[in-house]
Formats: C-alpha cells, structure tokens, sequence
C-alpha cells in the first residue's frame, strides 16, 4: 500500500491475526491506527496460552511455504522467520509398521521435488503411487481450477484415489488444512490450498513450517509494536459493543472514539453480533452469511513426560481411528522447536467435536495409548501431566460453495476482516488458516484507505 498522503484515523476491532494484518498495513500506509482487544492476549484464536507453569499454545499449528503475506508481515514487524519457524521439506512421515508411509519431498527444484519423493515414497503399493501422479497430472491440467465445485470425497472418487492413498495423505491433508471431514469438505478450497502448495512452480512454497516461539510471538505481538513505533495504540481488555454510523461519513465506538474508517476484526460471531447492532439493512446479507456458518472444533492434547524424552523426529502424521479410541492425527515434539520444552508432545485433533465429547481425562488417557501403541514406546503411557485445549469455534465447516461474506461489509468505511472472509476471485478463496486471515487483514486495510467498498 503506497503512503498516504492524507492522515486518515482508523480503528482495528480485534487483535487477531486479521487484525494484527489489518492494523500493520495501515500503520504502513502513514495512518493513525487505534486496535481495540478484548482478550488480553493477541492472537485470537492462534495466540499464546499457559497451563500448568507452561507456555503453550491455544493449538498446534503447521504454515505453509505459500503463506507468503503471513511471512511479509513478520518480517515488516522486525522478526527473524529462520528464528523463530523450524523450515521442514514437504513430508507425511508416520512412525514405522504397516499401517503408515513415509513420504518426503528432497529439496531439488519444483515439481521435481514431488516426483522424486513419490518414487522414493515407502508404504505406498504402485497403484497407489499412480493414483497420486495421475492426480497431480490431471489437476496441472486443469490449471488447479475447479469451476464446479463439490466434497473433496467426490473429487478423490472422480480421480480413481486408492483408499490406501486417500487414507495416508488426502484425508489427513484435507483434515488439516480445511478442518472439515473429507465428505463435507469443498474440493474447490482443498485445490486452491495444493495449487498454491503441491503446484507451485517455487519448492519452497511446499516447505512445512512449525512456529518454534509461541503464537502470539510469531507475529501478534510484534505487530502491537510496530504499530505502537508508527504512533498506533493497541489496547488490551477493551471489549467494543458497539458502532454507529455518523452523518459526516465517520463511525463512533461505544458512544466515544470517532473513527474514518473501521475494520471488524473478530470472529464471525462477534462480527454479526456488532453489526446486527447498528441497525441498517445493508448489512444483512453479510451478517445473513456469518449467521450460517457451522463452527468446527481444533483439539490440541499436551503430554508432559521426563524431559529425556525424545521422538526421531519433530512431528509424525498419525492414523486416526475412533473405533480403536486412536484419535490424534498429528504429534509434535515441542522440545525439538524449544529446548525449554522438553520432554512435551503436542497431539492435533482436527474436526475435534467427537473427540472432545470423550472428556479431557478419557481423551488424554486414550492419545497417550494411541503414542505408546504406534511408536512402540511403553513410556509414553505414562505422562507427567496433561492438558486438553478444545477450541470449540476455531473454524467454520468449509463446505462446496458456501456462501462466505467479502471484506465489504455493505456501508462506506466499514470493512470485514477474518479467516472467514471470500476472496472476489473463487479460485483464491483459502480455508481458515492463518494465511487467510492475513490475507484478510490486509485486503481490508487497502480497502478502508482507498476508499474503494461499498458506497
């Protein structure tokens, strides 16, 4: 966003990661930005939590490569991204036996890079590798494009996807990328998630980044500084219940601070909820499209053990299988990522809603047999501690064609930001990751200075 030549004062209504996105940008450009947090914690959803005299946080996460405004910003924000990320090749890697794979991209140049790793790909019969290379054939063909779109169940059916395959990677993938069950799942978005992945033309774009710093660290509070350093203020414990919209063109917060422009920053929920509130029937289809939203649950399930314990790796995929009480799909060693954290696992459960119904004790109970059992590790039966953290909002189902509302929200200087928004382009429409709302954030942040929503 190019420098303004005009000092506009804008408010930030959330200090997630859209928000944080939003506030950077905006910061940027030369306006005056004042960011209103109701948590005391940045990050929303993706921030830093501390459970038994640990910091931890609220759920694991993997980004992308591709997440390439998520590591402009962190770097804007005066962050060191080699620091702060552990950098891994492309890999679904499971702990050894019969029921896993192990497949891992070299680092050579892209898509090389994937030919060599499915050749070299063990676990996986020769049907199963010719499934995977007619799929990559066939979406490189299409251009990464799906103008019809439908479940990721039916795309893996219409592309003869052995069930071996759709077991190990597709499933898995889709489960971590759109927290949403394959069968409910939007093909489109799951495309759009491989193309900019899988497809790109950069090996890098591919890589796995596990943050190695807490969440709010990576960016959030970071970016609370650089606005702070550009004459923004960020506060803390300041809950916004509500906007009204001027005569002259401007927003009033809660019967006080006037604003030129405000971005709505929250979760989908608040957002509908302040909306709703000022009244104007411009708003309903936005707030009509945020109402409809199914919420999906992330499960993160920590294991304390002895800090000499140690996986081979930093993280393995795992197979989940509910009817063996084997929920967890993904483990992380978080003393690979910080040496202060030795000896703690960190268990992933997308989709989570039928795990968390177990109850924190029977979960952890069941994750920490499903470890013992699968990495043939007696050891890890037995953990120190444990905590459950379930948050029961984290996503939206990510369905075919669901109606997602823009960043316009339908009146003049009042912007959406959020992981749940749509892109105007179909076909760069991402799940709620991350990157999404990044890239959220600063689509609103452009959009609010220039003037250019909805008149």
């Amino acid at each position: 966003m190019a420098e303004s030549k005009v000092k506009q004062r804008y408010a930030v209504i959330g200090a997630g990661w859209a928000g944080c996105a939003a506030a950077m940008e905006l910061a940027r450009a030369g306006h005056a930005v004042t960011v209103f947090e109701a948590a005391r914690t940045l990050g929303g959803r993706a921030r830093r939590v501390e459970r038994e005299n640990t910091v931890l946080d609220n759920g694991q996460h993997i980004l992308l490569g591709a997440y390439t405004e998520t590591l402009r910003l962190i770097k804007l924000a005066g962050q060191d991204p080699a620091e702060l990320i552990l950098t891994l090749p492309l890999q679904m890697r499971y702990p050894a036996g019969p029921d896993g794979m192990d497949f891992i991209a070299p680092r050579l140049p892209a898509p090389m890079h994937l030919a060599w790793a499915l050749l070299r790909a063990q676990g996986l019969l020769r049907a199963d590798k010719l499934a995977l290379m007619r799929f990559s054939t066939a979406m490189r063909w299409m251009g990464w494009q799906l103008y019809n779109d439908c479940t990721v169940s039916e795309l893996l059916q219409r592309f003869d996807q052995t069930d071996r395959l759709n077991r190990l990677m597709w499933h898995p993938l889709c489960l971590a990328a759109l927290n949403t069950p394959p069968e409910r799942a939007s093909a489109r978005v799951f495309i759009n998630v491989l193309r900019d992945s899988l497809g790109a033309r950069r090996r890098r774009a591919s890589d796995m980044l596990i943050p190695k710093a807490d969440l709010s660290a990576l960016l959030p509070d970071a970016a609370a500084r650089y606005v702070e350093r550009h004459g923004g203020e960020v506060r803390t414990g300041a809950k916004i219940a509500a906007l009204q919209a001027l005569a002259d063109g401007r927003w009033q917060l809660d019967d006080a601070d006037v604003f030129d422009g405000v971005i709505v920053a929250t979760s989908s929920v608040q957002a509908a909820s302040l909306l709703q509130g000022v009244h104007d029937a411009r708003l309903d289809e936005a707030v009509n499209r945020m109402q409809a939203f199914t919420p999906e649950a992330i499960s993160t399930c920590y294991l304390q053990y002895d800090a000499a314990v140690r996986l081979d790796l930093p993280f393995y995929a795992l197979v989940d299988a509910p009817v063996r009480q084997h929920w967890g799909q993904f483990v992380f060693d978080r003393g690979q990522l910080d040496t202060s954290q030795a000896g703690l696992l960190a268990v992933v459960i997308s989709a989570s809603g039928p795990a968390a119904e177990q109850g924190h004790g029977p979960l952890a109970q069941a994750i920490a047999a499903q470890l013992a059992q699968v990495l043939q590790r007696a050891d890890l039966a037995q953990p120190v501690w444990t905590q459950l953290i379930t948050e029961k909002r984290a996503t939206f189902a990510c369905t075919p064609d669901l109606p997602r509302p823009g960043n316009a929200s339908g009146m003049p200087g009042l912007l959406l930001a959020g992981d749940y928004t749509a892109n105007d382009d179909r076909t760069l429409d991402y799940p709620a990751t991350i990157e999404a709302a990044v890239r959220s954030g600063v689509a609103a942040a452009r959009a609010v200075a220039t003037g250019k929503g909805p008149k």
